[in-house]
């Protein structure tokens, strides 16, 4: 297996799990990944959230840790990387506002690289029209906008995740072990024990 070079979207109040877990898990496995978030530079840190579910309607949010960036935003050239990986939470809401975060997010897409977005991550997928057509899930509330974007929602177990081509989505972080596998099956990763 060759390393492959991964660019991580996360911001401010991205769900802690989703940022942390994927990140170590890239770096465990031998892939280099850059986390980088606009308006801020290697060095720098988002807040990350923690979302549970307290017997509430929706998810409940507490404050999570610091998760120190080790890329700049402003020095990404995507064309230098292999993969995208999006990360869920409250984050994805604002960044894709973002201009440079879509055509960011395009680019990937419409050079068919692999692409792996958790939980609210599809938002960014969805702002950047980039799902007509495509099979993927995300935390249930994002399933509309999935829809009304042109792509296929499909609705599965918090567990699961779902993969079209090079793509890989899950709704959320108990979805971890099969999300984390599928994409890394999908960059050739090989893993020996």
């Amino acid at each position: 297996m060759s390393a492959k070079k991964i660019l991580f979207l996360v911001g401010d109040f991205g769900e802690d799990y989703e940022t942390m877990v994927p990140y170590q898990m890239m770096l465990m496995v031998g892939h280099e990944i850059h986390a980088v978030c606009p308006d801020k530079k290697k060095g720098d840190f988002i807040a990350t959230s923690i979302h549970d579910f307290d017997g509430f309607q929706t998810y409940s949010e507490k404050r999570g840790h610091n998760f120190v960036l080790n890329a700049d935003f402003e020095a990404v050239k995507p064309e230098d990387y292999d993969a995208l990986m999006i990360a869920g939470g409250r984050a994805p809401e604002y960044l894709r506002m973002n201009q440079r975060i879509i055509d960011i997010t395009r680019h990937f897409a419409d050079n068919n690289k692999p692409i792996a977005a958790i939980c609210h991550g599809i938002q960014i997928l969805t702002a950047a029209n980039v799902v007509q057509g495509k099979r993927l899930t995300a935390y249930p509330a994002v399933g509309p906008e999935v829809t009304m974007a042109g792509g296929e929602y499909v609705e599965v177990p918090a567990t699961d995740a779902v993969v079209d081509g090079n793509w890989v989505t899950s709704p959320a972080w108990p979805g971890h072990p099969e999300w984390i596998r599928e994409f890394l099956i999908i960059l050739g990763t090989e893993i020996t024990l």
